[in-house]
């Protein structure tokens, strides 16, 4: 076993239940499997507490993303909490590493993502309801597991370019034939600083490209929305208002796209 390897796996033999925050390297994920740690993903709203607790650590200017990471990070009892704080994740993520490791008793350890190994994109391209899809690319960050009996692909009738939203609901008003791209892509293929993968669209479909508000990304959603010929550039902030329902919904019918 290498010294790296060797340390990971003494520092998680003595945690029963971490977090992460963005996408650790595999090597993280694949020793905390093999310890049978609970893994938390902080990135997801898990505890019912106000968002403005976060305010004290965060300016309200980072995205909900990370700010909802703070605040599951101040409730959740936790051992230890692994960030990635690579090139498929952002600046703001390691400053975010660096509070929480001043106000937590619990190690906050930063990491780099690089991996290359894909693992393919099945449910990007599946005909599921889209909630159903991404709310499986989230769950499967952790796990190494390979992915079993993959649903077969759809033709594409509509796009939904982006990050996952802190706030699913949007997502109900597109069709089960929603291909999907951007970070999101990138999360299931488990290679989030794959840039090249993350920029790729499909300019024949209608495309929404979606970044949280404040979000680094919202500059390249917006770019890449302006070279696609038929797209509709959002952000959103905490909760999908009914404007940006009303945005997306007007955007599909008048493409002609059917739920």
């Amino acid at each position: 076993m290498a010294p790296e390897s060797a340390s990971l796996a003494a520092t998680l033999s003595r945690f029963r239940k971490i977090g992460i925050i963005g996408i650790p390297p595999l090597d993280v994920i694949r020793a905390a499997n093999e310890h049978g740690l609970v893994i938390h993903d902080l990135d997801e709203p898990l505890v019912r507490e106000d968002l403005e607790t976060a305010s004290p650590f965060l300016p309200r200017v980072y995205c909900a993303i990370l700010r909802t990471a703070v605040v599951n990070a101040l409730h959740l009892e936790l051992d230890g909490i692994y960030v990635d704080t690579g090139p498929g994740k952002c600046d703001c993520a390691l400053h975010t590493a660096t509070i929480l490791a001043e106000a937590l008793p619990i190690p906050v350890i930063c990491t780099r993502n690089t991996d290359t190994t894909g693992y393919g994109t099945p449910l990007c391209q599946a005909r599921l309801p889209l909630i159903a899809r991404m709310q499986a690319i989230t769950a499967g960050v952790k796990s190494v597991a390979p992915y079993q009996n993959p649903p077969p692909p759809c033709s594409p009738t509509a796009g939904f370019w982006g990050v996952p939203p802190r706030d699913f609901s949007i997502l109900e008003l597109f069709p089960d034939t929603t291909h999907i791209y951007g970070w999101a892509r990138c999360m299931e293929n488990k290679t989030p600083a794959d840039h090249a993968l993350e920029a790729t669209f499909n300019p024949e479909v209608p495309t929404v490209f979606f970044a949280q508000s404040f979000c680094a990304k919202t500059a390249l959603a917006r770019y890449l929305a302006k070279k696609h010929p038929h797209a509709l550039y959002l952000d959103v902030d905490v909760h999908t208002t009914s404007s940006a329902r009303a945005k997306v919904q007007a955007f599909l019918e008048l493409s002609g796209v059917r739920p």
